[in-house]
């Protein structure tokens, strides 16, 4: 960009704000400028790009990959802002700015990743690199065949027209995932159920009962109104008494994605359709095997052998545990009510149930007593609020973080968001993004944000969790402390910047600590009594946490296996499916996964993390990763448990490298051996030996 005038106002969004740690200053923010600035952004890359491209000199590290990387600093600050806004605050206003955005941003990024001239010195670069004739340390080697091998994948070495081509599919599939996403919010606020007889509340705590009124007040409508989250059962219906409403809000559930005007089924099938071709143009069979290459698994068949090793030992539990519910009774269990039936007999077997466990996780004391003092154990962290600084909204806290261990000056390594409550224009679910990411090169501090869709209470209630949220707060708390401990030199290693199957490992094996009973002797307290939680219904809560794995496990299965199978088409075969029910239908009956009651954890046109986000062909990647996390946890519970010497060694092999590792070796040189998959059986209560073998296959693909 060109150098302001020492006097001239700094940009809000082009320029580096003044704040701690580079925090934006989001009262300086309007809608109006942000499409302004993103163009402008894009712009001053391009002329980076074109300056680096053009440059008279031989090509170096210096002045070709280093450039490279430091390249659009501008254009990262403004879509960091503008991102990590859209998804916690969907206004109508920054709705239409990614409309029209999202196809600029995807044209300049291939304008950028298939420039023959940038990938001829990246290259001679590279060549050099493998010759012997570069003296550059691990990292900075691993840069150069970091952005080798992206411009090989976005098709820089390919012939113009078909680069041409690459640049149009990638340019309609912005335009398309932008679209689903779109559709899918507003049929999800559209079907939001109203309930206008108290009487079929019954069976729901008082305090959600009081949420869910807030909610219809919010949308201007009497009564209460149930809105909906991600996932297709919803977590309401275990508590909902009224089978009529039960099935009221699962049909809802359903059709999301497919109402008149949101119709996601058209934008489902050319995806699937481009993603193909894509591939198909990269000398690929398809976009599942474009995507697994830089995966720890590497193959589609390898990820799929992954899922369909526990398939058998999940469908049995799952019509087990069907039988279990309906007693002996003559009838079929119908999907809407599963989750009802469930935690009745769990309350019945174990006499724990939401509204048991409830009084003793309120959200300031997990946050500080669990979630912030086990990683102030581990890492030798410490947490501070923040109110003079603010964040996007009114209700998002800002925390600054230190690492006394390190010098006064250096001591401070960060900020920490936390954004916990659900809103309108917010999307469902719960993640961790950045404002700002950690790196030497740039002289940049992590500045995170921890989301979450928690329902606000009552007027002078406080925030009751159930053991599900809990547990989700560690998780997006193990992303965060993976952005905030990273120590690399280069960003596009920074913090979670790894392959999908290990992004989720840190935050999945950081939830251990949300059931260690330590721990929950350490933080779980009754809010009106002050009692701490008592071993015996710990002791519940350890043997309830089984109870209905099966069902669980199928679920998600079905919802992983449906991604890899839209995603390991051939543009012959994804051209001939037309009908999105017929070929779900097929993908679940040849898994073996069409179990009576159970339905996938997400259908195709609400399946937001394949056909809107970033896991397309990867959704695997949670059992992946859960692998890890099983085995990890065991060998934490080995180490002592919440060991400042575990966390020294998690932080050193895992959590500050980033994406400048082999990933598998980092695991190794944590564990001290290959992950073990019967660790993950183990947890889940699963018949280990239908898994023979797993080990052999895990060895095989390091």
């Amino acid at each position: 960009m060109t150098t302001p005038s020492p006097d001239a106002p700094l940009h809000p969004l082009l320029d580096e704000s003044s704040l701690p740690y580079g925090l934006p200053d989001f009262a300086a923010v309007r809608d109006e400028d942000l499409e302004p600035a993103i163009r402008a952004a894009i712009d001053d890359h391009a002329a980076e790009v074109a300056a680096i491209s053009s440059s008279p000199g031989a090509p170096t590290v210096e002045n070709t990959v280093i450039a490279l990387e430091r390249s659009g600093q501008a254009l990262h600050r403004v879509l960091s802002v503008f991102y990590g806004l859209l998804g916690p605050d969907a206004t109508p206003a920054r709705l239409d700015v990614d409309r029209v955005v999202s196809p600029l941003l995807a044209a300049h990024h291939s304008a950028v990743m298939t420039d023959p001239v940038l990938y001829a010195r990246v290259d001679a670069v590279f060549a050099a690199l493998e010759a012997g004739e570069l003296d550059v340390d691990d990292e900075t080697a691993r840069l150069i065949r970091r952005h080798h091998r992206d411009l090989l994948r976005a098709g820089a070495a390919l012939e113009d027209g078909a680069r041409a081509r690459l640049t149009a599919i990638d340019t309609r599939l912005a335009e398309l995932t932008t679209e689903f996403g779109e559709n899918l919010l507003a049929s999800t606020t559209e079907l939001a159920v109203p309930v206008a007889d108290e009487s079929e509340l019954a069976g729901l705590p008082e305090s959600l009962c009081a949420s869910l009124a807030a909610s219809a007040e919010q949308a201007g409508q009497e009564g209460w109104l149930i809105p909906l989250g991600l996932p297709t059962v919803q977590p309401i219906s275990a508590w909902l008494d009224d089978a009529g409403l039960r099935g009221r809000v699962m049909e809802a559930s359903l059709k999301r994605g497919s109402t008149a005007g949101h119709d996601n089924t058209p934008i489902v099938l050319e995806i699937v359709r481009l993603r193909a071709e894509r591939a198909e143009l990269l000398g690929l069979c398809c976009h599942a095997d474009h995507v697994l290459a830089v995966e720890t698994a590497e193959t589609p068949e390898a990820a799929r052998g992954l899922l369909m090793d526990v398939v058998d030992a999940a469908v049995t539990n799952a019509r087990n545990e069907a039988k279990d519910l309906l007693g002996g009774e003559d009838r079929s269990l119908d999907p809407a009510d599963w989750a009802w039936e469930s935690e009745r007999l769990r309350s019945e077997r174990y006499s724990v149930d939401d509204a048991t466990v409830r009084p003793y996780f309120e959200l300031e004391t997990v946050l500080r007593d669990a979630v912030m003092y086990s990683a102030e154990q581990l890492y030798g962290l410490r947490f501070v609020e923040r109110p003079d600084l603010a964040g996007y909204l009114l209700d998002v806290r800002v925390v600054e973080v230190f690492d006394d261990e390190r010098s006064e000056r250096d001591a401070g390594i960060g900020l920490l968001l936390l954004d916990y409550y659900a809103r309108p224009t917010k999307r469902g679910g719960a993640w961790m993004t950045s404002f700002r990411d950690q790196s030497r090169l740039l002289d940049s501090r992590p500045v995170i944000v921890n989301v979450m869709n928690l329902s606000r209470p009552a007027e002078g209630e406080p925030t009751l969790l159930t053991m599900d949220e809990v547990t989700t707060m560690f998780h997006e708390f193990g992303h965060a402390l993976h952005g905030l401990l990273s120590d690399v030199e280069y960003p596009v290693f920074s913090g979670t910047s790894v392959p999908r199957d290990f992004v989720e490992f840190p935050s999945q094996v950081n939830e251990m600590w949300a059931r260690r009973p330590e721990m929950l002797a350490h933080y779980a307290r009754h809010r009106e009594t002050g009692e701490p939680i008592a071993a015996e219904l710990v002791e519940r809560m350890r043997e309830a946490e089984r109870f209905g794995e099966g069902q669980a496990t199928v679920e998600y299965l079905a919802a992983a296996l449906l991604d890899l199978a839209w995603h390991s088409l051939t543009l012959e075969q994804a051209r001939e499916v037309t009908d999105v029910d017929a070929f779900e239908s097929k993908v679940l009956a040849d898994a073996g996964l069409d179990v009576p009651g159970i339905e996938p954890r997400y259908r195709s046109r609400y399946f937001q993390h394949v056909f809107a986000g970033g896991y397309s062909a990867a959704y695997y990647s949670y059992f992946w990763a859960e692998v890890l996390d099983a085995d990890a946890a065991e060998w934490f519970v080995e180490s002592g448990g919440l060991q400042r010497s575990s966390g020294d060694a998690m932080r050193r092999e895992v959590l500050s490298r980033g994406g400048a590792i082999d990933f598998l070796d980092a695991y190794r040189n944590l564990r001290g051996s290959d992950p073990d998959p019967a660790a993950l059986l183990r947890r889940r209560g699963l018949d280990s030996s239908v898994v023979g073998g797993r080990e052999a296959a895990a060895a095989g693909r390091s």
